[in-house]
């Protein structure tokens, strides 16, 4: 037995050590090519003059980058991390083809969207207007796809022609709303849901108390549902020159087409005027040869991709000229929580002290709050407005400028500013709230468990474990009714409405930024750019710069960031490291639909810290164009 455990400890040693020096020399590896990479000059762009910027987008568009720990996100971005979506900032979008507008030797762009996912309306306005202004300096825009979501097409029907693969196909199916519900689910497992909610439309908590929309619910999305697809149409039929009539709307409709077109859904493109031309990616490829010429290799047109361009882009550090005055922009995006966050999550702590920051820089002169955010923790919205209000009061003009979507508790935030711009597609209102708490004593005793023993006071017994007594009940409904009030006293009094105005327009019910304006939530409609402009204006100033204030990264982040994100050490990376589907096998394909609702909604939930209990977020405000 002895002579036995002593072989299997060899073998354990001799694997320990195999596995420790493989290790050692990936990180070695590693190491070497980043040294490399730091002296090899290798990240430089070159780019030929009459050449064609390739803006091939991958990912989403987003107002703010999710936070990420700069060694992971060098090994999700190696591997091709499905689980986490790639995210592109829309102001480095804008940035690139702006300086491409003027770019002598760019002469062309080169729509690839392929990659591209899902994207609001505003956002996507954002994109298609810098495409505008690059074909206004007189320069051609080319799309070419072997297929087209909604968010892709947008964006392609900016451009001067559109291209699609002989086997390819658009998909143009309109906007809707299809939350999954659980209240079955919730009984069948005997947890006890208690809800405590104000507002005639305040459907946040309906998927936990309901098994199907409500009708009040269905009526205040198809409020402004409609006219967000309205939006999109007619903007898509003005730029190709054909009528709103041609979105097929019903089924029949499509059928007709689509026999028409003998079942081809590229013929019916190209029949119903979606694109020009119907080509291969050889034939585009050959198109644009004879458009800009040959790259070097000989083999392509002469280009250059969206990510090289950007790295032309002069650094943050460069672009910051200390001396002169600022607007500073504060961006608010996701889901608000009490305490810190990092980027791409709003904590009433950490959000407020951006703005606070910008209260004490005595070069900034006017703040611009960019909202993107369905709301979240009542006290912690409050947190960020009682800034909201400071910066007000040392004489700083502030606007706060709605992107996507700044609604309850994106509105909560918003509400103080000076003044209120909007895009039009912007989701807002939905000023209502609910207070949730679920208890597990029901689930506990069907396996056993139990919860027994003694307090001094009967407001101590009451716990998850052991359910909530009905005057406790009612002391939160009453928590909840005051929080109400207090909201829409609170708009009241900031936006010039009486109190029973405010009353009419709120109960929870969502409105797009062109409703809301005409109930006064909403001042002006605009983009961010024209925020900024505005918040110059109030603040007087003729000459400034433009700063985003926004988390810092750690002296040791910003090395590691730095390092990692060479091309050399990029490559070095997806050298030594197997492909996601090595690491994770097949995705779920259609079930990955109901995967990411279900995830979401438990995100969600695992986010609720409000310490009273009480929210102001609207789920259903989170829809994107796919």
């Amino acid at each position: 037995m002895k002579f036995i455990a002593n072989i299997f400890k060899g073998l354990w040693a001799t694997l320990n050590f195999s596995r420790r020096l493989l290790l050692n020399l990936i990180f070695l590896f590693i190491f070497i090519a980043i040294i490399i990479s730091l002296f090899s000059g290798e990240d430089d762009v070159t780019i030929e003059n009459n050449s064609a910027l390739r803006l091939n987008l991958s990912g989403s568009l987003v107002e703010e980058l999710t936070y990420r720990e700069p060694v992971d996100a060098a090994f999700e971005d190696a591997i091709g991390d499905q689980d986490r979506p790639m995210e592109i900032l829309i102001d480095d979008v804008i940035k690139v083809i702006n300086k491409a507008a003027k770019d002598d030797r760019i002469q062309v762009m080169v729509l690839d969207l392929q990659s591209m996912h899902s994207s609001h309306l505003d956002k996507l306005r954002d994109v298609v207007n810098a495409v505008e202004q690059f074909k206004a300096a007189g320069k051609k825009v080319y799309a070419h796809g072997a297929y087209y979501t909604q968010a892709q097409y947008f964006l392609a029907s900016a451009a001067d022609e559109i291209a699609l693969h002989p086997y390819g196909a658009i998909k143009m199916s309109g906007f809707g709303m299809y939350p999954l519900y659980f209240k079955d689910a919730l009984d069948k497992l005997k947890v006890n849901q208690h809800i405590f909610r104000v507002g005639t439309y305040k459907s946040a908590v309906e998927p936990y108390i309901r098994n199907n929309m409500s009708d009040a619910a269905k009526e205040s999305n198809l409020g402004w549902l409609n006219p967000l697809w309205d939006q999109y149409k007619s903007e898509v039929a003005q730029r190709r020159s054909f009528d709103v009539a041609n979105f097929d709307e019903t089924l029949a409709a499509l059928e007709n087409k689509m026999a028409s077109a003998n079942g081809d859904s590229a013929v019916y493109a190209l029949s119903n005027s979606w694109v020009d031309k119907l080509m291969t990616s050889q034939e585009f490829t050959n198109k644009m040869i004879d458009e800009v010429g040959k790259n070097k290799s000989g083999k392509s047109y002469k280009q250059v991709s969206f990510k090289q361009y950007k790295a032309t882009l002069p650094p943050k550090m460069l672009a910051e000229n200390p001396i002169t005055e600022k607007v500073a922009v504060i961006v608010a995006r996701g889901q608000i929580s009490d305490g810190k966050r990092k980027a791409g999550a709003i904590g009433g702590d950490s959000t407020a002290a951006l703005l606070r920051k910008a209260r004490f820089d005595d070069k900034v002169k006017a703040v611009v709050l960019r909202i993107d955010s369905g709301g979240g923790s009542m006290f912690a919205s409050e947190i960020i407005r009682n800034e909201v209000l400071a910066i007000k009061e040392s004489g700083k003009p502030i606007i706060a400028s709605m992107g996507s979507v700044a609604a309850s508790g994106g509105y909560w935030i918003a509400a103080s500013a000076n003044e209120i711009w909007a895009s039009p597609s912007t989701i807002t209102g939905s000023i209502g709230v609910f207070g949730t708490i679920m208890t597990f004593e029901k689930s506990l005793n069907s396996l056993g468990v139990y919860s027994d023993g003694v307090a001094t006071t009967e407001i101590k017994g009451q716990s998850t474990v052991r359910g909530i007594d009905e005057k406790m009940a009612n002391i939160i409904q009453m928590g909840v009714e005051d929080a109400y009030d207090k909201f829409i006293s609170m708009v009241a009094q900031e936006r010039n409405l009486t109190k029973s105005a405010v009353d009419e327009i709120a109960q929870g019910r969502v409105w797009l930024a062109t409703q809301a304006k005409e109930f006064g939530l909403v001042d002006k409609l605009g983009s961010k750019a024209d925020a900024i402009k505005a918040a110059a204006e109030l603040a007087n100033l003729q000459h400034y710069d433009v700063i985003t204030i926004e988390q810092e990264l750690t002296e040791q982040e910003k090395f590691m960031k730095q390092i990692l994100g060479t091309s050399t050490a990029k490559m070095a990376l997806q050298a030594v490291l197997p492909e996601q589907s090595v690491l994770l096998g097949n995705s779920l394909g259609s079930l990955s639909d109901v995967r990411e609702q279900i995830e979401s909604q438990a995100k969600m939930i695992n986010q609720f810290n409000d310490p009273n209990n009480i929210y102001s977020i609207c789920l259903t405000c989170e829809v994107t164009i796919n």
